[in-house]
């Protein structure tokens, strides 16, 4: 059978379409600039990779042309072949625990959401409206990033706010990127041989958004990010933790409004912030071997503070069998990948630099004598995706 596993953001739709249960990769791609004079999509299929610049006034045309192009380059005879869609939602926040078929309550809950994730929920739903207009009768599933981390405890997921906050409002640590986190972490079991059950995993999902993981058992025991995805380590544009009175001393003193400032923790910060170059890992590597101070201390307070987590994690979990890069950052960052390590050596964690040497390729990247496992595991969230698909729409 033949899942589209769907990634929805404010201007862009990322797609893979694959077969199950082989698993197996039909064909893959993304469409940007939605909504702009000009898009870009890209699509691969066949061993080929194919660019365009089509105009994508919004999400519906972006689709219509997607499913359009699949039976244009053969991909598919009938669009009938799609046998489940199924959308990445970042924020479920307590509403869902699972996995879910899509229908109108769903729908709303999500919505009703949208303050949590204001970037990500809504156009979440523009996907889900746009694939349910061109399949109306193909079922339709929505993943959760936030499912995987309902495992934490009170202790791990409460803030220490006025408890009216929680049961009013629903304010406590939420977690992201769980899709990712379940995947490389089960992944890693499999390469250690062991039962992920019997193991103590962190996973460190580096990319433009990033957020560390203590998985134990193979369930969420902690993780970085909180009510949304600007707690944790600083990333692309996100400043992560910082003193929250921050935004009510620059509010004052540069007459901006409290969803100002904190738009520009969001969008301004972060790698961005810090070099006064670009959110781009690879713009600021390029200056930091330039020499530019400000670049080469970007990714220092960037390792510092992912230490710090990996530190205490290890701590919570009362040890750890391996630690795993993930995403565009974690796969690619040969320097961030040793800033980390080394400076991990007070827990026996001893790096391969040769091994270490690679970008995006699933390697072990610590000496047989390190007494920590370092892994580079390209995550692969869409695969998580089809697979709840087939189990929720019943379809195996």
């Amino acid at each position: 059978m033949k899942i589209m596993a769907v990634n929805a953001g404010s201007s862009s739709i990322k797609f893979q379409l694959l077969d199950m249960p082989s698993e197996k990769v039909i064909a893959s791609g993304v469409m940007e600039r939605i909504g702009l004079p000009e898009g870009i999509f890209t699509i691969k299929y066949d061993g080929k990779k194919e660019e365009t610049h089509p105009v994508l006034k919004d999400h519906a045309v972006g689709v219509e042309l997607l499913l359009k192009s699949l039976i244009e380059k053969g991909i598919l005879k009938d669009l009938k072949e799609i046998n489940g869609v199924g959308h990445r939602i970042v924020q479920g926040g307590e509403y869902f625990k699972d996995s879910t078929l899509v229908d109108e309550e769903v729908v709303k809950k999500i919505s009703d959401l949208a303050d949590l994730a204001p970037l990500h929920n809504p156009a979440h739903i523009i996907g889900i409206r746009a694939f349910q207009k061109a399949l109306p009768n193909v079922p339709e599933v929505v993943v959760f990033d936030t499912v995987f981390h309902q495992t934490m405890a009170e202790e791990a997921y409460m803030y220490a706010t006025p408890y009216e906050w929680y049961t009013k409002y629903g304010i406590r640590k939420y977690g992201a990127h769980g899709t990712s986190h379940q995947y490389v972490s089960h992944r890693c079991a499999e390469i250690m041989g062991k039962d992920v059950k019997d193991t103590k995993i962190i996973v460190c999902h580096l990319g433009n958004g990033a957020s560390i993981c203590a998985v134990e058992g193979g369930k969420c025991k902690d993780t970085s990010m909180g009510l949304t995805p600007l707690e944790g380590i600083p990333m692309g544009t996100r400043s992560g933790n910082i003193d929250p009175t921050v935004v009510s001393f620059i509010a004052t003193h540069e007459n901006k409004t409290a969803s100002e400032v904190v738009n520009e923790l969001n969008k301004k910060s972060g790698y961005l912030g810090m070099s006064g170059r670009s959110n781009d890992a690879r713009d600021v590597t390029a200056g930091m071997e330039d020499g530019d101070h400000r670049c080469k201390l970007t990714f220092d307070v960037q390792a510092k503070r992912i230490v710090d987590y990996i530190a205490s994690y290890y701590v919570y979990m009362g040890g750890c069998d391996a630690i795993c890069f993930t995403a565009g950052m974690g796969e690619n960052l040969i320097h961030l990948r040793k800033n980390i390590l080394n400076r991990l050596g007070v827990l026996g964690v001893k790096l391969d630099e040769e091994a270490n040497n690679v970008r995006a390729e699933e390697r072990e990247i610590t000496t047989k004598d390190s007494k920590i496992r370092a892994f580079i595991i390209p995550t692969n969230e869409e695969v998580m995706i089809a697979r709840d698909v087939v189990r929720v729409a019943h379809l195996g």
